[in-house]
């Protein structure tokens, strides 16, 4: 027998072994539609050559879940669009877990090995198509993505991660809610990079839920003069201030427009964020900018939303900037929350089991702010 072959039946012996320590049937949530997500006992899924099994540690319950699972155009398509979201899949993108199971190949494609903890970017690129090749893989045109499309996402006791997802190491001292934060913050971060902030510049924030407490906190890393943040509850406000916001905001009881104009000489913010996810936090932003001001959209919205167009051009010609997903901003983002300097107890609000997902779903949906980060731990 030569060596090679001995190689190759050693790792399948291993294999072997390590298979059967794992049980054969796990829970997972199942997608059936919307407002149809059922748990459900499924075998645990054997990793192919190249791909690797996780054991779920927590998964995020993101407001593009919530979206989803309430059925909106933009995973279920309308008379415009085709349906992108998929049935029969587990649900769940922001995830972290340890490796329970990976090949040769596996281990060296994303150099790890067995016992790590790891976390995915919730995107699976293709690499084939035109964005994959230039680099541009956040907007990979195939778009397969962890939870919602091809492949399995984390509401689930174990995962297959396959050869093409991206991964990064996350430190196993770090609580399990707090590690699976490294996906929505590498979103903020993301956010924060399309609004190339200068150092005089005034940055609001709309939204002190997740996406928006990440935002204030990369803002403020890139050396604004002022952060400040906008919501509706004075708790998430405080919570900002935590995070790195130099003025607090109550959108609801503050007469916003005036008091950044006022704060600005009458000129208007530098830079707005929107994080909120609501229509009225759109027009806000356009009304509290400056001339040749910066515009960056984060947010999944639920419905249509209208504005005044000639802000945009006429008026005050702005810079709009869309922000997706969270390329090249990962290890920044893991860098941070081992750091401490975000008060991760506050932000990792809820955790729940995995048969109580409803209840998580539920917590999140309830708009009066009950929750900051809400995560399933499986």
């Amino acid at each position: 027998m030569s060596t090679a072959t001995l190689s190759v039946t050693t790792q399948s012996v291993e294999r072997s072994e390590s298979t059967s320590m794992l049980p054969s049937f796990m829970q997972a949530v199942v997608v059936h539609g919307p407002e149809k997500y059922v748990m459900e006992r499924l075998p645990v899924p054997v990793p192919g050559p190249g791909e690797m099994l996780i054991k779920v540690e927590a998964v995020g319950v993101c407001a593009s879940d919530l979206k989803c699972y309430h059925g909106a155009t933009k995973f279920w398509g309308d008379e415009d669009r085709p349906a992108w979201a998929q049935t029969g899949i587990t649900p769940g993108h922001e995830f972290v877990g340890t490796i329970v199971l990976a090949d040769d190949v596996a281990e060296a494609h994303h150099q790890v090995s067995v016992g790590d903890r790891i976390a995915c970017e919730q995107i699976v690129p293709c690499g084939e198509c035109r964005y994959c090749t230039r680099g541009q893989y956040w907007m990979c045109g195939p778009h397969d993505m962890f939870g919602f499309r091809n492949f399995n996402g984390a509401m689930a006791e174990y995962l297959v991660v396959p050869i093409r997802a991206l991964t990064h190491r996350v430190s196993p001292e770090l609580p399990a809610a707090h590690a699976a934060f490294a996906e929505p913050l590498a979103c903020s971060l993301h956010a924060v990079e399309r609004a190339n902030i200068h150092f005089d510049d005034v940055v609001v924030i709309a939204g002190c839920g997740p996406i928006g407490l990440g935002a204030i906190a990369g803002a403020k890393a890139k050396g604004a003069r002022v952060v400040v943040a906008l919501d509706l509850s004075d708790d998430k406000l405080a919570l900002a201030g935590k995070c790195g916001a130099d003025i607090l905001l109550n959108a609801g009881t503050s007469d916003v427009i005036a008091k950044i104009t006022a704060m600005t000489d009458g000129y208007g913010a530098d830079v707005y964020i929107e994080c909120t996810g609501h229509p009225s936090g759109v027009k806000q932003g356009l009304n509290l900018l400056r001339k040749l001001g910066t515009f960056v959209e984060y947010s999944v919205f639920g419905s249509d939303v209208t504005v005044d167009w000639s802000i945009i051009s006429d008026d005050k010609e702005l810079d709009i900037f869309g922000a997706h997903l969270g390329p090249n901003c990962w290890p920044a983002a893991i860098k941070m929350i081992e750091s401490g300097v975000l008060p991760m107890d506050d932000i990792c609000t809820n955790q729940f089991a995995l048969n109580d997902y409803q209840a998580a779903l539920d917590l999140v949906s309830d708009t009066a702010g009950a929750s900051v980060k809400v995560s399933i731990l499986p």
